[in-house]
Protein backbone atom coordinates (compact mmCIF):
# COMPACT_ATOMS: atom_id res chain seq x y z
CA UNK A 1 0.00 0.00 0.00
CA UNK A 2 1.30 3.47 -0.86
CA UNK A 3 0.64 6.89 0.58
CA UNK A 4 0.57 10.04 -1.51
CA UNK A 5 -0.17 12.93 0.81
CA UNK A 6 1.23 16.47 0.82
CA UNK A 7 0.64 19.09 3.52
CA UNK A 8 2.05 22.58 3.02
CA UNK A 9 1.77 26.05 4.56
CA UNK A 10 3.04 28.96 2.53
CA UNK A 11 2.16 32.07 0.56
CA UNK A 12 0.49 32.35 -2.83
CA UNK A 13 3.05 33.37 -5.44
CA UNK A 14 0.41 34.89 -7.72
CA UNK A 15 -3.33 35.31 -8.07
CA UNK A 16 -5.04 32.08 -9.19
CA UNK A 17 -5.58 31.49 -12.90
CA UNK A 18 -9.12 30.14 -13.23
CA UNK A 19 -10.57 28.15 -16.13
CA UNK A 20 -14.21 27.16 -16.57
CA UNK A 21 -15.38 24.13 -18.57
CA UNK A 22 -18.61 23.49 -20.47
CA UNK A 23 -19.38 20.70 -18.01
CA UNK A 24 -19.69 23.36 -15.28
CA UNK A 25 -16.49 22.36 -13.48
CA UNK A 26 -13.64 24.77 -12.85
CA UNK A 27 -9.96 24.63 -12.02
CA UNK A 28 -7.70 27.19 -10.34
CA UNK A 29 -3.92 27.06 -10.79
CA UNK A 30 -1.38 29.02 -8.77
CA UNK A 31 2.03 28.76 -7.23
CA UNK A 32 2.91 28.57 -3.55
CA UNK A 33 6.20 29.52 -1.86
CA UNK A 34 7.17 27.63 1.28
CA UNK A 35 10.06 28.92 3.37
CA UNK A 36 12.76 26.57 4.58
CA UNK A 37 13.87 26.51 8.19
CA UNK A 38 16.90 28.73 7.55
CA UNK A 39 16.18 32.34 6.54
CA UNK A 40 19.25 32.20 4.27
CA UNK A 41 17.74 29.52 2.01
CA UNK A 42 15.51 30.32 -0.95
CA UNK A 43 11.88 29.14 -0.59
CA UNK A 44 10.60 26.03 -2.32
CA UNK A 45 7.99 26.69 -5.02
CA UNK A 46 5.05 24.40 -5.74
CA UNK A 47 2.47 24.38 -8.54
CA UNK A 48 -1.05 23.93 -7.17
CA UNK A 49 -4.13 22.62 -9.01
CA UNK A 50 -7.49 23.11 -7.29
CA UNK A 51 -10.83 21.78 -8.60
CA UNK A 52 -14.53 22.32 -7.82
CA UNK A 53 -15.76 24.27 -4.82
CA UNK A 54 -12.24 24.70 -3.48
CA UNK A 55 -11.30 26.32 -6.82
CA UNK A 56 -14.16 28.79 -6.40
CA UNK A 57 -12.89 29.67 -2.92
CA UNK A 58 -9.40 30.22 -4.35
CA UNK A 59 -10.78 32.38 -7.17
CA UNK A 60 -12.82 34.51 -4.76
CA UNK A 61 -10.40 34.93 -1.84
CA UNK A 62 -6.79 34.04 -2.70
CA UNK A 63 -4.49 36.86 -3.82
CA UNK A 64 -0.73 37.02 -4.27
CA UNK A 65 0.92 36.88 -0.84
CA UNK A 66 -2.05 35.20 0.90
CA UNK A 67 -1.11 32.74 3.64
CA UNK A 68 -2.50 29.30 2.78
CA UNK A 69 -2.56 25.80 4.16
CA UNK A 70 -3.18 22.93 1.75
CA UNK A 71 -3.61 19.17 1.88
CA UNK A 72 -3.37 17.28 -1.37
CA UNK A 73 -1.49 14.72 -3.40
CA UNK A 74 1.52 14.81 -5.70
CA UNK A 75 1.08 14.15 -9.42
CA UNK A 76 3.28 14.50 -12.46
CA UNK A 77 1.68 16.26 -15.44
CA UNK A 78 3.11 14.93 -18.73
CA UNK A 79 2.72 16.27 -22.25
CA UNK A 80 4.48 16.47 -25.60
CA UNK A 81 5.93 19.87 -26.48
CA UNK A 82 4.28 21.04 -29.69
CA UNK A 83 7.31 22.90 -31.01
CA UNK A 84 10.06 20.37 -30.25
CA UNK A 85 8.08 17.11 -30.00
CA UNK A 86 9.89 16.33 -26.73
CA UNK A 87 8.18 14.75 -23.76
CA UNK A 88 7.81 17.21 -20.89
CA UNK A 89 6.67 16.89 -17.29
CA UNK A 90 5.88 19.17 -14.36
CA UNK A 91 5.29 18.25 -10.70
CA UNK A 92 1.91 19.48 -9.42
CA UNK A 93 0.13 19.29 -6.08
CA UNK A 94 -3.56 18.48 -6.57
CA UNK A 95 -5.24 20.25 -3.65
CA UNK A 96 -8.01 18.39 -1.81
CA UNK A 97 -8.34 20.88 1.03
CA UNK A 98 -7.57 24.60 1.02
CA UNK A 99 -7.37 26.64 4.22
CA UNK A 100 -7.17 30.43 4.19
CA UNK A 101 -4.92 31.20 7.15
CA UNK A 102 -4.96 35.01 7.13
CA UNK A 103 -7.87 36.94 8.63
CA UNK A 104 -10.45 38.76 6.50
CA UNK A 105 -9.31 42.09 7.95
CA UNK A 106 -5.70 41.32 7.04
CA UNK A 107 -6.74 40.68 3.43
CA UNK A 108 -8.65 43.96 3.19
CA UNK A 109 -5.97 46.09 4.88
CA UNK A 110 -3.23 45.42 2.38
CA UNK A 111 -4.77 43.96 -0.74
CA UNK A 112 -3.73 40.42 0.13
CA UNK A 113 -0.37 41.13 1.71
CA UNK A 114 -1.69 40.68 5.26
CA UNK A 115 -0.61 44.11 6.57
CA UNK A 116 1.28 43.71 9.80
CA UNK A 117 0.47 40.00 10.15
CA UNK A 118 3.81 38.93 8.69
CA UNK A 119 7.11 40.73 8.58
CA UNK A 120 9.01 41.24 5.34
CA UNK A 121 11.24 38.34 6.36
CA UNK A 122 8.24 36.00 6.44
CA UNK A 123 7.26 36.73 2.83
CA UNK A 124 9.49 34.72 0.49
CA UNK A 125 9.32 37.08 -2.52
Amino acid sequence: MGVNSVTLVGRAGRDPEVRYFESGSMVANLTMAVNRRSRDDEPDWFNLEIWGKQAQVAADYVKKGALLGIIGSFKLDRWTDRSSGEERSKPVIRVDRLELLGSKRDNQDSGGNFGGQASDEDIPF
